[in-house]
């Protein structure tokens, strides 16, 4: 926490605005929106999840569709897909940026729409806060006339020559969940150029009540409204947004310097006109250089109680999505056999940063 949240949270109590409304909610996405900046627009909602299912929503996608999304990410990507009857077309990875590849995506597309189902939407990832290549990716969509359903849950912050993810696709997607950058204990925000994309947002996110004296529904809606207490905590977390953004790079960059030299350890490094908030610092361990595999590693981490991951495991991988398509070329399934997300929180001291040196110099040796 920042120190001003407690604040805003009682001022929500205070005034008695305890609902899924109010003056934080307002100032809250006023928030975002400043902070993205590129004429975006912002709904603040229960979570990123929420965002992403309300974004196939608004964009038409329906039972029987079928929807591009990037293999390697979270489930939470994937999961709203299947909320709507889609079906999930996995597209593999492109080594520069870990994310989705464009090429591979474009080769999906033109197989599915020669099989009969043009895709009705593109969920890129911004894989632990490094940007996928989203001008590709859009010069892409724009050929098919595919509209892009950004997931910038780990990436606020990042940018791609100044213009900040979220804002970057069609509709994007924030998360504000407990283990992100910045946190509202659980929201997120669904984000977009269009206003009135954004005013459907709200409309559908708050059960979908017409305009009426009594309670009336022409459509399906949704309790997808954050509430003025988790905003208010939202409010406070934007002012040291820049701060967080900082300490996330200066981890990354402590880990870089203790890795200079060592053999077969490798970080993703961002490519030119890229900004990455560095929200997780991740490696790529290769065996037959390091004389280690990415499971020594954690597994000694872990003997001290340091906790560490590997990379997302690819959703084609995983036994809930077994049997949907999947392009790609293994880079996904490389990346997951040899990756390791490192402690990366902002709040890690020099004592903590020299207790996971000191382990990896023991593992490594």
């Amino acid at each position: 926490m920042g120190g001003t949240e407690a604040g805003y949270v009682k001022e929500a109590f205070d005034t008695n605005w305890i609902a899924p409304l109010g003056p934080n909610v307002n100032g809250f996405e006023q928030d975002i929106e400043l902070f993205l900046d590129n004429g975006c627009h912002a709904a603040a909602l229960s979570s990123g999840t929420a965002a992403l299912h309300l974004g196939l929503v608004l964009l038409g996608v329906k039972p029987g569709d079928e929807v591009i999304c990037q293999s390697m990410t979270f489930s939470a990507t994937a999961n709203p897909i299947t909320y709507v009857g889609a079906t999930p077309i996995f597209v593999d990875s492109e080594s520069d940026t870990w994310n989705i590849s464009p090429a591979l995506m474009a080769e999906a597309i033109e197989d599915r729409i020669a099989k009969g189902k043009k895709p009705k939407a593109i969920i890129p990832v911004h894989l632990y806060g490094m940007p996928a290549k989203m001008d590709e990716i859009v010069a892409v969509a724009r050929r098919y006339e595919i509209p892009v359903l950004e997931d910038a849950a780990e990436a606020l912050g990042s940018s791609i020559n100044g213009q900040r993810c979220g804002g970057l696709g069609d509709i994007g997607v924030l998360s504000f969940n407990g283990n992100k950058i910045i946190t509202t204990s659980g929201g997120g925000a669904l984000v977009s150029r269009d206003a009135g994309i954004v005013k459907d947002a709200r409309f559908l996110a708050t059960q979908a009540r017409d305009e009426a004296p009594h309670y009336q529904h022409s459509q399906i809606g949704y309790n997808y409204r954050m509430s003025n207490i988790c905003a208010g905590i939202g409010r406070g977390q934007m002012e040291v947004l820049a701060e967080r953004i900082g300490q996330r790079r200066n981890i990354y960059n402590q880990y870089l310097n203790y890795f200079e030299g060592k053999k077969g350890i490798s970080l993703l490094a961002e490519p030119a006109g890229y900004f990455s908030n560095r929200w997780l610092t991740t490696i790529l361990v290769d065996p037959a250089e390091a004389g280690i595999t990415r499971e020594d590693l954690r597994l000694a981490l872990d003997a001290d109680q340091v906790e560490s991951r590997p990379l997302w495991k690819p959703m084609h991988m995983q036994p809930v999505f077994a049997g949907f398509p999947f392009y790609g070329d293994g880079t996904a399934e490389r990346l997951f056999q040899n990756g390791l997300c490192l402690p990366s929180g902002s709040n890690l001291t020099d004592d903590d940063m020299n207790r996971i040196f000191a382990v990896m110099d023991k593992t490594l040796k």
